[in-house]
């Protein structure tokens, strides 16, 4: 492979120095360096992370290729900043044998534009009733060792507790999806003031919060991982706040639409806004930003959801949940977090790629960028301001909440392993 010269990065947003990528490697890390016939990137003014680590996104394949594909989808991680992603396992038929956890691992090795991990099932068909077959999808190609019922709630608490003691076998962590389903049936959005004027049925905050109050404490009493899913109330971080107090094996993570967008958004009854678990409230907000700068809230994750136009231009009540992600993720959290002076971009690095790595046992992503680390890597220019544009999007959906609104930061170059995926902002 050829050489690639990255010349004056601000590294983490830190000194101006030149990156040598050699191969799949970092060669050197230093100024004034030189390399015979290396491609250089000038990146004057801009920022160099390592590639983005996403714990949480929606591929669709197999089943729901209308809104995306293992191709389609990686894509837009490419174009993102993003080097890998963890594919959750809703799909069609449901990623809950071996079998299709290697399919999907599989397309993701031959889309080339980042690593797909494929999250596993916690229960067959999601159905919360017996647990998969954890142990095989581990023992597969794709090395599950994530799993999740993401979409549904691992509600009944037996089956919780038995979940979290299978996975202790490989290290591995249950993700939940924290909805109490009694709580929410009905539910369109967000219970509160918003929600009692516009006449729609709520999703109290206690749905969500009275299932991590019960996992913290199955995991506790089973010694093993706990994994929060898009949290998105107060409260939650105060109970993820007092479980990682006692030391218990808790980890969670923010969505960039929770860090930015509120309840109050719905008064449009654009279903762009719909999003599970819903926009909350301002307060809400601003305490997700504070726990994610103070580090309770462990990373930021997308919960990338693409839906076809049909889903979602259709009356509230009948729209699909969710919004596409991957490819606003870092500018969302350059406005909120960044340009808010919560976080440098060496908090960026760690809640976007160091710790969602570690969560999700990734032991070539979210390295350090040195010498001899892997050549995953992502330039971004933090200076650049534009209107989103979904029509230019590498995703097969356009469900964005952000269409017209202009963010800061651009991706210009995303490196896997040495490799562009993305040029200039846009697809190698």
């Amino acid at each position: 492979m050829s050489k690639i010269l990255i010349r004056g990065a601000q590294v983490l947003g830190g000194d101006v120095q030149d990156v040598l990528i050699d191969g799949e490697t970092i060669a050197a890390v230093g100024t004034g360096l030189e390399a015979a016939g290396a491609t250089v990137v000038e990146a004057a003014g801009q920022i160099l992370l390592p590639g983005l680590v996403d714990l949480h996104t929606h591929l669709r394949e197999p089943g729901r290729e209308d809104s995306e594909t293992v191709l389609t989808g990686t894509k837009a991680a490419a174009v993102g900043g993003f080097t890998a992603v963890h594919a959750m396992a809703n799909t069609f038929p449901v990623a809950d044998t071996a079998g299709v956890v290697e399919q999907v691992w599989r397309l993701g090795k031959e889309s080339g534009y980042c690593d797909v991990r494929p999250v596993g099932a916690v229960t067959v068909g999601l159905e919360g009733k017996h647990l998969a077959e954890l142990g095989a999808m581990h023992d597969s190609a794709a090395n599950v060792r994530v799993f999740s019922d993401d979409g549904k709630c691992v509600d009944d608490a037996v089956i919780m507790r038995r979940a979290l003691e299978y996975v202790k076998a490989f290290d591995g962590v249950i993700a939940q999806h924290a909805q109490e389903p009694r709580l929410t049936e009905g539910a369109q959005m967000n219970e509160g003031v918003v929600s009692a004027e516009l006449g729609l049925g709520g999703w109290p905050a206690v749905a969500e919060e009275s299932i991590i109050a019960r996992d913290v404490l199955l995991a506790a009493h089973v010694g093993s991982r706990v994994h929060i899913c898009h949290l998105s109330t107060a409260g939650s971080v105060e109970l993820v706040r007092w479980a990682k107090s006692k030391g218990w094996n808790v980890t969670a993570e923010v969505t960039p639409h929770h860090l930015l967008l509120t309840d109050e958004l719905v008064r449009t009854y654009n279903p762009v806004y719909k999003v599970n678990p819903p926009l909350r409230t301002e307060a809400d907000v601003l305490a997700l930003r504070a726990a994610l700068a103070d580090g309770t809230i462990d990373c930021v994750a997308t919960d990338h959801a693409p839906h076809p136009h049909e889903d979602k231009d259709c009356e509230w009540a009948a729209a699909a949940m969710g919004m596409v992600g991957l490819e606003t993720a870092l500018s969302v959290v350059q406005q909120t977090m960044v340009d808010t002076g919560l976080l440098d971009w060496a908090g960026v690095a760690d809640r976007m790629s160091y710790r969602p790595a570690r969560i999700g046992r990734l032991d070539d992503h979210g390295r350090p960028v040195s010498a001899g680390e892997p050549a995953n890597l992502t330039l971004v220019d933090p200076a650049y301001r534009g209107a989103v544009d979904p029509a230019g999007f590498a995703s097969r959906s356009r469900n964005t909440p952000y269409e017209g609104r202009e963010l800061p930061g651009r991706v210009t170059h995303t490196f896997l392993r040495g490799r562009a995926t993305v040029v200039d902002g846009n697809l190698a």
